[in-house]
């Protein structure tokens, strides 16, 4: 089993570690403290603030059971991310929000999860986000605290993690399909010109030229490289833009977003596929209020659709339900 690790900083260690432990694909936590500028700081230190330690958890988890996207997604539920060294009853540096990675591939990741989340409050982050520099585990009586003393402090409300696993289920689906992108030369041998060219190289197929733009029938659209589910027939509209447009994704774990400067230095919000990375479209906040007020307006030829009559013979039954 291949496992992964990340460091989050969400106040209190104590209840962002019972919070952690109760997500599925989670292995094992320890709390401590990231990105010290003391050598193996004591807790006493860390309290003074002249560390600059954050309290944090270094989360380990299963990326075949919860994707780091579905992780941070969970994490966000636990912090107010607008906040500036201050969560619940807690104040200082040492408290303040952080995201911290060991992998550099994990730097898209949480820069598109952080996007996302920022699109949805409109509101400036105050969440950090840097590469681990140094973790140090805290004294051995913070480690599974809240386990040893019940009715001990605790800012997040911790019944929530199971109303996050409840209300993701989809997200936690899509994890175990595990979906895998072809190697290049697969893609160049497997698809047509116009679907290479919009997932591989970021290109746009004129308005109004693809047939899924007036497609209305029940199904699913996933995504024409990986297979991936990406979004349901029940959230698409007709935006009249030329593209098919959607209200949104499937589970908000299938995409990834990132800023696009390409059209004349325009700052837009690209959308790809999480596990493929395919070009798909972008992203505008001029949707349908009834809807939610997102419009993702994707390419046809990024996507392919699943009619609902043949969703079980090609392995997506368990989406029948998102129709």
């Amino acid at each position: 089993m291949k496992t992964q690790n990340i460091v989050l900083a969400g106040g209190c260690f104590w209840g962002t570690e019972a919070y952690m432990k109760k997500l599925p694909g989670v292995l094992g936590t320890q709390v401590g403290y990231a990105n010290s500028q003391v050598e193996n700081p004591s807790y006493q230190q860390v309290c003074t603030g002249a560390t600059h330690a954050a309290e944090a958890v270094k989360v380990t988890y299963d990326p075949q059971v919860i994707s780091l996207p579905l992780l941070l997604e969970a994490y966000f539920q636990t912090i107010d991310p607008t906040s500036l060294n201050q969560q619940g009853n807690d104040r200082g540096t040492q408290y303040r929000t952080g995201i911290y990675w060991t992998d550099p591939q994990d730097e898209a990741v949480v820069t598109s999860e952080l996007l996302k989340l920022w699109r949805r409050i409109g509101k400036p982050l105050r969440v950090e986000a840097q590469p681990l520099i140094n973790f140090y585990p805290a004294e051995d009586y913070h480690q599974d605290y809240l386990a040893a003393n019940p009715q001990g402090y605790c800012h997040v409300n911790l019944s929530d993690a199971e109303k996050f696993v409840a209300s993701h289920a989809a997200d936690f689906v899509l994890v175990a399909q595990h979906y895998q992108k072809p190697e290049q030369a697969q893609l160049e041998a497997a698809l047509d010109p116009a679907t290479y060219q919009v997932t591989q190289q970021a290109a746009t197929e004129p308005a109004f030229s693809h047939p899924y733009d007036h497609l209305f029938d029940e199904g699913i659209y996933v995504d024409a490289v990986t297979g991936e589910p990406l979004f349901s027939s029940r959230d698409k509209f007709d935006s009249g833009c030329g593209w098919p447009a959607f209200s949104r994704p499937i589970a908000q774990s299938a995409l990834a977003e990132q800023v696009d400067t390409s059209l004349r230095g325009i700052p837009r919000v690209e959308v790809r596929s999480s596990v493929g990375s395919s070009h798909l479209g972008h992203v505008f906040d001029d949707g349908p209020q009834e809807l939610g007020g997102q419009r993702y307006c994707i390419n046809g030829a990024a996507l392919r659709f699943v009619p609902r009559d043949q969703m079980e013979a090609e392995g997506y039954g368990y989406l029948l339900s998102e129709l």
